[in-house]
């Protein structure tokens, strides 16, 4: 896999012990580096490693002696940094395994269930495969953003993840043979949405399905929004609406100030981890308005603390995913 990691920027900072050094090709001649620490910059769309000029426009480092460390982050695997049109780009080129370790540990809580862990690994995997094959021979696959999945390398790796993903190796979830977009949030509130409402995806296995994690304390959130905060959507923000909803309650079209807006550029505004998701009601306040809400995240596929209900329930990795994935089958890749 290859997952950029981090943002762009004109400034990379590799460290590890015995590094070596190499073209970004599978069969390079990895050379030994001078160096425990490198600092490599952009300038004028050239790459410059310690104030060098390199005459290579992607560089690929490997360590003899374990992880390396990109801007203070640890990974398994190579570090590529490559020239893009105004900054380097930096991509950590690793196992999927290995790579599904530390998304494991990112994006479900360690303490949840095993079932749910594998679960969660299972749909990692098929996400990932997905991409990838999506992205076949672009520079990275997958970000390491909530954008695709949560990936915070070595940092986040723990025996119960690993456990975990061994466990459910070469396992994949398919539709017509092809891995599917296996995509999971937090929570969903009670119901998870359909794929077409939620994402744009009209997919035969993303259909809104009932969920365990309702009553979840988890599940529920309010937040008090201010008229000052919606001026980017209206410049007199004088009323809050919600114009209309999905068949599972979420908001479609918000009024803003006499304003139509699409309910997701408005929980984009206000921000993701504010506006959790769009499942809410809004009332009048003192000072602006109270939206109380449900779920986390944008509510298709599986639901990691409903996962979480239904493993403390006694279901398996199989029942569980078949529950969020109807219609798709399990089959084993690679061993």
């Amino acid at each position: 896999m290859r997952i950029a990691v981090g943002p762009e920027g004109r400034r990379v900072v590799v460290e590890g012990e015995r590094l070596r050094v190499g073209a970004d090709v599978d069969d390079a001649i990895y050379e030994p580096f001078a160096a425990t620490r490198v600092e490599l910059t952009w300038s004028g769309g050239r790459l410059q490693v310690g104030g060098m000029v390199s005459p290579a426009d992607a560089l690929r480092f490997r360590s003899d002696a374990g992880a390396i460390a990109v801007n203070g982050a640890r990974v398994r695997g190579d570090v590529v940094v490559l020239v893009g049109k105004s900054s380097l780009a930096t991509v950590n080129v690793l196992a999927l395994e290995d790579y599904l370790v530390g998304v494991l540990g990112s994006e479900m809580p360690k303490s949840f269930p095993m079932e749910a862990l594998k679960a969660q690994a299972i749909a990692a995997r098929t996400y990932a495969l997905n991409k990838k094959l999506d992205q076949y021979g672009q520079p990275f696959h997958l970000g390491s953003s909530v954008i695709s999945q949560v990936y915070k390398g070595l940092d986040a790796e723990d025996v119960r993840t690993r456990e975990a993903v061994e466990a459910t190796r070469g396992l994949v979830l398919t539709w017509q043979l092809q891995p599917i977009e296996a995509y999971f949030h937090a929570s969903c509130g009670g119901h998870t949405e359909n794929g077409a409402e939620a994402l744009g995806r009209d997919l035969p296995y993303l259909k809104s399905v009932p969920c365990a994690c309702g009553k979840l304390a988890t599940s529920h959130w309010t937040i008090d929004l201010k008229p000052s905060e919606l001026t980017s959507l209206s410049s007199k923000p004088g009323k809050l609406a919600v114009q209309g909803r999905s068949k599972t309650g979420r908001a479609q079209r918000v009024e803003v100030g006499g304003r139509s807006v699409s309910a997701v550029t408005f929980r984009e505004r206000v921000g993701y981890m504010r506006l959790k998701s769009l499942h809410f009601e809004v009332a009048p306040a003192r000072d602006g308005w109270k939206v109380t809400g449900h779920g986390f995240g944008h509510g298709a596929g599986l639901c990691q603390w409903g996962a979480r209900q239904y493993a403390e329930r006694g279901w398996s990795y199989e029942k569980i995913l078949a529950h969020y994935y109807p219609g798709t089958e399990l089959q084993t890749l690679y061993e």
